[in-house]
């Protein structure tokens, strides 16, 4: 299995209140999760008028796939051209298959 997880500050210049600020932030989320199919929130940032920051987690089980769809998904946001992307950061992380792992022993705790 493989998680991406990114957040994206963004800058929302025209914004004078929050309420026009949660109007820019609800069209980027919902347009974004009907494209991709992603979570994605707000997940900081929340009393400043003109600056959000937003995270989303893509899962998959191919590390190129979930890269490239993450990358996919910045170049949507700034393609919706509503706010202005300050900063990224982006990180994947895999995980072994649990019948793999043998460290796990599901049997000991009744688990299987």
């Amino acid at each position: 299995m493989v998680i991406g997880v990114g957040l994206i500050d963004i800058l929302i210049p025209d914004s004078r209140s929050l309420k026009e600020k949660r109007g820019v932030l609800r069209r980027i989320l919902k347009r974004t999760q009907n494209e991709f199919n992603i979570s994605i929130a707000e997940v900081g940032q929340h009393d400043l008028w003109q600056t959000a920051r937003i995270g989303f987690c893509v899962v998959g089980n191919d590390r190129a796939y979930i890269n490239g769809k993450m990358d996919h998904v910045f170049r949507f946001i700034d393609d919706l051209g509503v706010a202005e992307r300050v900063r990224t950061k982006m990180e994947i992380l895999s995980f072994a298959d649990i019948e793999d792992d043998p460290r796990l022993e599901l049997e000991k705790y009744g688990a299987i």
